[in-house]
C-alpha cells in the first residue's frame, strides 16, 4: 500500500507527542493499580479464600458485560494480518479486568495490559495523522514500545521487546519502528519517572558481580540449560491448564471465579505465589530458603500462571516468570555452591523468559537494567541458550511468521 508522504520533523514530533501520551496513561495506570493492591494486600491467610474469587467474579462480570479485551497473542495477530491497526475498543474491558486480576493477586503483570492500550493509543494517533500501511504500523508498533518502557524502565529494552514478541524466529521484521520505538519509549519513560519517581534505579538488589573468568560464560550456558528445562516444563503446565478450562462450558464469569478459588488456594499454601511477583523477587534474593522449598514454590508459581491466564485473568507473564527463574537459579546454588548466586539466579530467569517468549535481546536488556548489571554479556549467553533450546512451535501461536 503506498504510504502518505511525512516529514522527518513531522514524525519525530510525532514520536514524541505518542511517548508522551503513553506516558502519562503508563502513571495513571500504575497509580491506580498501586492504590487498589494496598487494598487487597491487607487481605491474607484463609481470607483470600473468599477475597480471590470474588474478585475473579467481579473480572467476569466485566468482560461479560464489555467484551472480551483478547490477550498479546491476538495483538501480534493485530500488527500481522489487521494492517497493524489495534482498536481501542476493548480498553476498557482490559483496563478494568486487568486492575482487578493484577491488585487482587493473581499471578500476571501490567506490562500486557499496558501494551495494548498504547499500541491502540499509536493507531489513533496514527489516524489523527491520516497515517496508513507501513507508517500505521510504525506508530502501533512505538505505542506498545512505550509500554513496555514505561513499567521496565528499560528504552531500548522496551523497544526490542515490542519487535522481538511479535516473531518465534526472526529477531526483527519491522525495522523500520525501530527508531520511532526508541523515540516514543525515551519520551514516554521521561513522563513516567517524572510523575511517579520510579524506573531510575534498579528494582531488585542482587549481591554484586563482576566476570572473573571464561568460566562465568560457562556456568551462564549450564544456567541457560535448566531455563530452557523449565521454560518446557511451564510450557506444557500451561496448556494442560489451559485444556482444563476450555473443558468447562460455563460462562466466563464462572470461569473467572473458579480461577480465582484456585489461586486462593495456592496463596494460602504458597503466599509468596500472589502478586506478579515484582516484590516477591526481592524476598527470594534476600530471604534464606531450602532447596525443597525453592522447587516447590518455583512449581506453584508455574501453576498459578497457568491459573491466572487460563481462567481469564488479565495480565503478562513476563515478571512472574522472573520469579520463577529466580527461585530456580537460588535453587542451583544451593545444590552448587560454587556458582555465583546472582550469576545463577539473573541467567535462569532470562533463559526461561526467553525460551517462553522467544525475545533473547530484549530479555537481556531488560534484566540487566532491573538487575543493576554493568555486565550482561553472561545474560545474553543464558538468554540464548535458552531461546535456541525452546520448543519449536512458540508459546503464543500468533508469532508465528505471517
Amino acid at each position: 500500500m503506498k504510504q502518505n508522504p511525512i516529514t522527518l520533523t513531522r514524525a519525530v514530533l510525532l514520536w514524541i507527542m505518542l511517548g508522551v501520551v503513553c506516558g502519562l496513561l503508563g502513571a495513571t495506570y500504575w497509580i491506580i493499580l498501586s492504590h487498589i493492591m494496598a487494598g487487597f494486600e491487607q487481605f491474607n491467610g484463609l481470607s483470600l479464600l473468599i477475597v480471590m474469587p470474588l474478585a475473579g467474579f467481579l473480572i467476569g462480570l466485566v468482560i461479560h458485560y464489555l467484551g472480551n479485551p483478547g490477550e498479546i497473542g491476538l495483538i501480534i495477530d493485530n500488527i500481522h494480518l489487521n494492517g497493524g491497526r489495534l482498536p481501542m475498543r476493548e480498553n476498557p474491558s482490559m483496563i478494568l479486568s486487568s486492575l482487578i486480576s493484577i491488585a487482587s493477586g493473581g499471578s500476571a503483570g501490567p506490562e500486557a495490559p499496558m501494551v495494548q492500550i498504547t499500541g491502540s493509543m499509536g493507531t489513533w494517533l496514527a489516524d489523527r495523522f491520516r497515517l496508513h500501511g507501513e507508517a500505521l504500523r510504525t506508530i502501533s508498533i512505538a505505542g506498545m514500545a512505550s509500554g513496555f518502557t514505561v513499567l521496565f524502565g528499560a528504552p531500548l529494552g522496551g523497544t526490542f521487546f515490542a519487535l522481538e514478541i511479535l516473531h518465534h524466529q526472526y529477531v526483527v521484521q519491522y525495522y523500520e519502528a525501530i527508531l520511532p520505538a526508541i523515540v516514543a519509549s525515551c519520551a514516554g519513560y521521561t513522563i513516567f519517572v517524572a510523575i511517579t519517581k520510579l524506573g531510575i534505579s534498579p528494582i531488585w538488589h542482587f549481591p554484586l558481580y563482576n566476570v572473573e573468568g571464561i568460566y562465568d560464560f560457562a556456568e551462564a550456558i549450564a544456567c541457560g540449560i535448566i531455563g530452557a528445562i523449565a521454560g518446557w516444563l511451564f510450557i506444557a503446565m500451561f496448556r494442560g491448564c489451559s485444556r482444563l478450562f476450555e473443558s468447562l462450558p460455563q460462562p466466563i464469569y464462572v470461569k473467572t471465579t473458579l480461577a480465582g478459588l484456585g489461586l486462593g488456594i495456592l496463596a494460602f499454601l504458597f503466599p509468596l505465589t500472589r502478586f506478579f511477583g515484582e516484590h516477591q523477587l526481592e524476598t527470594i534474593i534476600e530471604g534464606n530458603f531450602s532447596l525443597v522449598f525453592l522447587l516447590g514454590l518455583a512449581l506453584a508459581k508455574m501453576l498459578a500462571i497457568s491459573v491466572t491466564v487460563n481462567g481469564g485473568w488479565r495480565g503478562g507473564i513476563i515478571i512472574p516468570l522472573f520469579f520463577i527463574g529466580a527461585c530456580l537459579g537460588k535453587a542451583i546454588w544451593l545444590i552448587y555452591p560454587e556458582f555465583k548466586v546472582s550469576l545463577a539466579m539473573i541467567c535462569v530467569m532470562a533463559a526461561l523468559n526467553s525460551s517462553v517468549t522467544k525475545t533473547p535481546i530484549s530479555t537481556t536488556l531488560l534484566l540487566a537494567k532491573l538487575a543493576g548489571f554493568t555486565t550482561f554479556t553472561p545474560i545474553l549467553f543464558a538468554s540464548t541458550v535458552g531461546f535456541f533450546l525452546s520448543p519449536r512451535l512458540p508459546f503464543i501461536h500468533s508469532q508465528h511468521q505471517k
